[in-house]
């Protein structure tokens, strides 16, 4: 087989593989890179140019995996893009808020070639949309050849999958963005097991150590006991999250400790593309339970919507847990503005729930924390505020952690382990443990836009 990494830049980015084995041409997932715009944020498809995609495979509608999607399927109208069932109804909308993204940022940047798809492209992704059960092989034929696909749950987010490639004798796992833990909202990843020829191995924390003494349940409390902290302060709480995932787990999280006695009530606030989401949780759950969360949880909690009319500096009247995206407080989105009237008193807190990239507002604001800087410059306001209020962080991560990646990839006996979806650091850490362990196995950490035969 022969694959190429279409990521341009490489790293965590625009997340797309080609796959050549057989007669078949199988891409996995088309991203954008969140920190890029323009075309510069999509996938190098020119590489590619004058290949046939039989398949697109798509792992889960994170923007990095499916952003660049509708412009990758419309050139390939006979590609079905095959994925798990919850993303049937999760890919439209997640494109559809694409959309109105890149239009804001062609206001704001002036980048004419924005938006790079409209909503009938859309329309054509949903018609090429085909949902396969988890763990269940289904077969595609091409010619005299052919090709067995299993979806495998891959944790992380709803809808989220691991894919297994069969062809002929060789064994290919994609493992997509993975967490082996269960979340309140999903069950842990449940991942192929025995002998791999080609293992993709996801490594986005490979950087980073996790305290031995802290498990998901720990941070959870650790978490509540800062929010009461600050509600007993007469303070305000912003939690920053990811609207898709992230947002319905911390619902849950703070409905279940209200209602356990071990929260104090106070007023939630919430807003955007996560409160629409929970509506589409809500109804996967009802048809095929693959997600545990429900709308009651809304009406339970009584969200409001945030007073739209926040001044940098100016603290906040209404007080109470604002639960908004983004999860890395990215300029421009409600947990942005929101931490820009909040952090210059002294008895607010912001609580990180999830991985901040270092060159996001929200990075920059931890790593301003951990220097005890005394200002944060919020850019998009030209305001400098006091660095006043608490900031912590908890481990909440929606992937694995590294030693669970790598006893998995150990496990696997692979005849190769291709290293994606990672920092240089966090590939290079995987890159020498995995040549420490099992070194009868090649290990790839390959060039963008190269070809390379495995």
């Amino acid at each position: 087989m022969e694959f190429i990494d279409l990521n341009t830049h490489g790293e965590i980015g625009a997340n797309s593989t080609l796959i050549s084995i057989g007669s078949f041409n199988i891409l996995v997932d088309s991203g954008l890179h969140p920190k890029k715009e323009g075309r510069d944020a999509m996938p190098n498809f020119s590489t590619i140019n004058g290949r046939e995609i039989d398949l697109i495979l798509l792992t889960h509608c994170h923007l990095d995996h499916i952003g660049s999607l509708p412009i990758i399927s419309k050139s390939h109208p006979n590609a079905p893009i095959v994925t798990s069932i919850p993303n049937l109804t999760l890919a439209p909308r997640m494109l559809r808020n694409s959309i109105n993204v890149m239009k804001r940022q062609r206001e704001e940047l002036g980048l004419t070639e924005l938006p790079l798809y409209q909503h009938r492209d859309i329309d054509h992704v949903k018609n090429q949309l085909l949902a396969l059960a988890f763990e269940k092989a289904e077969v595609f034929y091409k010619g005299s050849d052919s090709v067995q696909i299993i979806v495998h749950p891959a944790g992380h987010v709803a809808g989220a999958s691991a894919f297994e490639i069969i062809h002929k004798h060789q064994r290919i796992v994609f493992s997509g963005d993975v967490l082996f833990e269960a979340q309140r909202t999903l069950p842990g990843a449940h991942l192929p097991k025995g002998k791999i020829d080609v293992l993709f191995l996801e490594t986005t924390r490979g950087a980073t150590e996790r305290d031995k003494s802290s498990n998901r349940e720990t941070e959870v409390d650790r978490l509540i006991e800062s929010i009461n902290a600050i509600l007993e302060r007469n303070g305000s709480c912003l939690i920053p999250v990811f609207a898709l995932g992230r947002m319905q787990e911390i619902f849950k999280i703070i409905q279940e400790s209200i209602n356990f006695g071990i929260l104090k009530k106070a007023p939630i606030y919430s807003t955007g593309l996560g409160i629409d989401i929970c509506n589409y949780f809500d109804k996967i759950h009802k048809k095929t339970g693959l997600i545990d969360f429900e709308h009651r949880i809304l009406d339970q909690l009584k969200i409001k919507a945030p007073d739209p009319k926040l001044r940098p500096g100016k603290n906040i009247k209404n007080k109470g847990i604002y639960i908004v995206s983004s999860g890395m407080m990215v300029e421009h989105t409600p947990s942005y503005k929101l931490a820009a009237s909040l952090l210059a008193h002294k008895e607010n807190g912001i609580c990180f729930v999830g991985y901040n990239d270092p060159d996001t507002p929200g990075g920059k604001l931890l790593a301003s924390n951990e220097s005890d800087s005394e200002t944060f410059y919020f850019r998009a306001y030209d305001y400098l505020s006091p660095l006043r209020a608490s900031i912590e962080q908890f481990d909440l991560s929606g992937h694995a952690d590294r030693e669970s990646l790598l006893n998995y990839a150990v496990q696997s006996d692979a005849r190769a382990i291709v290293l994606n979806h990672g920092e240089t650091a966090a590939r290079k850490w995987f890159e020498e443990q995995l040549n420490e362990q099992v070194p009868q196995t090649k290990i790839i950490n390959p060039n963008p836009c190269q070809p390379i035969g495995v």
